[in-house]
């Protein structure tokens, strides 16, 4: 801590220097003035803990000093040293803002004595101002969250409800008003007598009563039959830091809209299912060709149709597992194993399982760790510690999936010669997972669209390139649902780079840590 500044204020140069000696050698930074005006100066444009002032002066007096002093700054602390100490004396400069004084002559014990009681007043009156100012603010900031926190809850699409032990509501949100279909919910009053829907009253009241983790999920319909509102309603009890139960808080979520796409999506998956009479049926055709003998002798011909058949049959295997696959994520019908997966080992499997597709395509498949090198495989070093870092909490299946959509588009919409490379590194807590080709790119105007289901880019280059347009819907759906994202990057005709952002192992380990300790808590 820096030393304390005193300043002596005194025209007697024997009074100013003594005082300098004896307090420069208690440690402390010491200034002098000659005069009250010199002494006012000095005091305005520096900053000092403690002014020993001299009440008679020529010019500015040591109580118009005082004076002058006490309104520049309210928490000056100042001493009177003087050789005329009567009683009308100190309480007049106890007035003008004095706090002690000092009788010439004095002893430099006195001197030490009294510019200690007077500093650590200083420091009293530093502190309390502290104290206001820090109290001052947090009554502020604490308004402003209150306000923040209210206009957030008022602007929220989901209605919510804050109910106490005692079954009695305590907070809601316009939304909660207009999805329940209700005028008011009167606050105070119990939740089974405020809130008509008995459904509702019966999943708040059935709520978890165990873990602040816990929380339970169910559907319930709002209104009469021809204009029903789908509802979702997410209950968590709410406890203390001793585990004690402080009430339910029930999110309700308007899911009409979802189930009546849910509705239309499922017709149009049975729509497009009579499209595949169309390939099925070019493939009966090959096949009553070649059967009746009509290539007979003509195997060139043959097996012409013969690959057609088998790209016709591939499609559809493509078109039907995609469309699967699309219509259980969007259904939540997918059983996950959930557990550690390193990244670098499910790149090696897949840049092993389409080497032989990309040779085909001659195209180069490269990959890359930067933080790991991938485990052992053909031409792979053993993997190091530090491919931990490059793990995530997934599915291992669905990881695999990601990349194996992301590897057969950048095959597929490849140019001869051309280049496919997988990096893996981490950005901040996420592991990202690059795919880069040298492709045909795709146009700025496109990229919005791509991931739309059945939506595919059409250019004289991809024309001739079978697929469905659901794989990259497929990697959007399965990157959002564990809790990472996908980013594009394309040029036409330069090619393309797809970025998969996912939380870290460590992250999601640190964030499941934190939520058992709470609870334990």
């Amino acid at each position: 801590m820096s030393a304390a500044r005193i300043l002596v204020v005194d025209d007697e140069l024997g009074i100013r220097e003594g005082c300098r000696r004896v307090l420069t050698g208690e440690g402390y930074e010491v200034e002098t003035a000659a005069d009250g005006a010199s002494g006012l100066e000095m005091f305005r444009a520096g900053w000092y803990d403690l002014i020993l002032v001299d009440l008679r002066m020529p010019g500015l007096s040591g109580m118009e000093l005082l004076a002058a002093m006490r309104e520049s700054d309210p928490d000056a602390v100042a001493v009177v040293i003087t050789a005329y100490a009567s009683l009308d004396t100190a309480v007049e400069a106890t007035k003008r803002g004095a706090y002690d004084y000092l009788a010439k002559p004095f002893t430099p014990d006195e001197l030490s004595a009294v510019a200690t009681r007077g500093l650590g007043h200083r420091n009293l009156l530093t502190e309390a101002r502290k104290l206001r100012e820090q109290r001052e603010r947090d009554l502020l900031a604490l308004a402003g969250e209150q306000s923040r926190l209210r206009t957030i809850i008022d602007c929220m699409a989901d209605g919510l409800l804050v109910i106490n032990r005692d079954r009695q509501v305590v907070l809601y949100n316009p939304a909660a008003l207009r999805l329940l279909r209700q005028d008011q919910l009167p606050l105070g009053a119990q939740v089974s007598e405020c809130v008509q829907s008995r459904e509702l009253v019966e999943i708040i009241e059935s709520a978890p009563q165990a873990g602040a983790s816990t929380r339970t999920e169910r559907e319930l319909a709002i209104g009469p039959a021809d204009d029903q509102t789908a509802l979702r309603v997410t209950t968590a009890r709410v406890i203390d830091a001793q585990g004690e139960g402080l009430g339910v808080v029930a999110v309700v979520r308007d899911v009409t809209a979802l189930k009546e796409i849910e509705r239309v999506k499922a017709s149009f998956v049975n729509m497009v299912s009579h499209e595949l009479r169309a390939p099925l049926s070019a493939v009966r055709g090959y096949l009553d060709v070649i059967l009746d003998g009509f290539a007979e002798n003509e195997p060139e011909k043959e097996r012409k149709m013969l690959g057609r058949m088998r790209g016709r049959t591939d499609g559809l295997l493509a078109l039907v597992e995609d469309l699967l696959t699309v219509s259980r994520l969007d259904q939540m019908r997918v059983c996950r194993t959930v557990a550690p997966v390193s990244l670098p080992e499910v790149v090696s499997e897949a840049v092993q399982f389409f080497a032989a597709e990309a040779q085909a395509h001659q195209v180069t498949l490269e990959c890359s760790c930067a933080r790991a090198d991938l485990p052992a495989a053909e031409g792979k070093a053993p993997p190091e510690p530090g491919a931990a870092q490059l793990s995530v909490m997934a599915d291992r299946e669905e990881m695999r999936q990601v990349l194996s959509n992301l590897l057969s588009n950048a095959i597929k919409y490849n140019r001869p010669g051309g280049s496919v490379r997988v990096n893996l590194d981490t950005v901040g807590e996420h592991v990202r997972m690059a795919v880069s080709d040298t492709g045909v790119g795709i146009l700025a105007e496109a990229i919005p669209n791509l991931g739309r289901e059945f939506y595919r880019v059409k250019t004289p280059q991809t024309r001739e390139v079978v697929g469905t347009g659901l794989g990259l819907s497929v990697v959007k759906r399965i990157v959002a649902a564990h809790h990472g994202r996908l980013e594009t990057a394309s040029e036409e005709g330069k090619g393309s780079t797809f970025t998969v952002l996912l939380p870290r192992l460590s992250l999601v380990q640190r964030a499941a840590s934190g939520a058992s300790a709470e609870g334990a808590a």
